[in-house]
């Protein structure tokens, strides 16, 4: 019987104007579909103008510009709704979706649909949720004493996956996907067992934990910094008075 990280995986993965997941947007966007591994990937790419200008530090970071963005971007409210769509097609067909820190872009795709739809990503999966594959939480869990950072260059580094094209949307979702098989291989004995179902939902207490142990570091640092525990989609919290 084949392991789920040697079958069907799908990716996601999306480029922003900054980190902020209430304020900030998309303006790239991918969803790699693998039917096994080693398989031709099939891709769904998405440019967005965002409708807000695109800070230099990001533009550095991904290398999508203000003028590149009008001349070719589209519209965000139907981008989101093809993403959510796509996402929930995965969701259907039962096959994992790999997300690299999924609480950044699924949370961040959330807030665009509440902001450009009026909806948001659970109404899409209201019928049949997502099986999420984070490799960073799953690496932090599986070798939690190895020292050094676990960004997606990093883990590539680390398991021997090939990154072609750093900060693109399609490359580091296909990356990702690649991380995920690579670390399947490496933790056979610890995952072989657990099917994705049980997987997703053991990510969600391992992010916890992991957060609560950022947490202790800031405090212990003199940081003032809040860490979300909240796996694979942070809550909408309510506006302040």
């Amino acid at each position: 019987m084949t392991c789920w990280y040697e079958g069907p995986l799908a990716a996601f993965d999306t480029e922003t104007t900054g980190v902020d997941v209430e304020t900030d947007r998309i303006v790239s966007a991918a969803v790699v579909v693998q039917d096994a591994a080693g398989s031709r990937p099939r891709v769904s790419r998405w440019l967005v103008n965002p409708g807000v200008p695109v800070p230099e530090g990001a533009t550095a970071v991904h290398g999508l510009t203000d003028e590149h963005l009008q001349l070719n971007g589209r519209w965000p409210a139907p981008v989101m709704f093809e993403i959510a769509e796509a996402l929930a097609e995965q969701a259907a067909a039962g096959r994992p979706l790999v997300v690299m820190n999924a609480p950044f872009d699924l949370t961040l795709l959330d807030r665009e649909l509440r902001r450009h739809r009026a909806s948001s990503l659970d109404r899409w999966l209201d019928s049949t949720p997502l099986l999420v594959l984070d490799p960073r939480v799953l690496d932090k869990h599986l070798d939690r004493y190895r020292k050094g950072r676990r960004t997606l260059t990093d883990l590539c580094a680390h398991y021997g996956v090939e990154l072609d094209g750093a900060h693109d949307a399609a490359a580091d979702a296909q990356a990702a996907l690649d991380v995920v098989r690579a670390l399947g291989r490496r933790f056979a004995a610890r995952l072989e067992r657990l099917a994705p179902a049980e997987l997703h939902n053991l990510q969600a207490v391992w992010h916890a934990a992991q957060a609560r142990g950022l947490q202790a570091w800031f405090a212990r640092s003199g940081q003032e910094e809040l860490v979300d525990p909240a796996w694979p989609l942070r809550p909408d919290y309510p506006a302040a008075a």
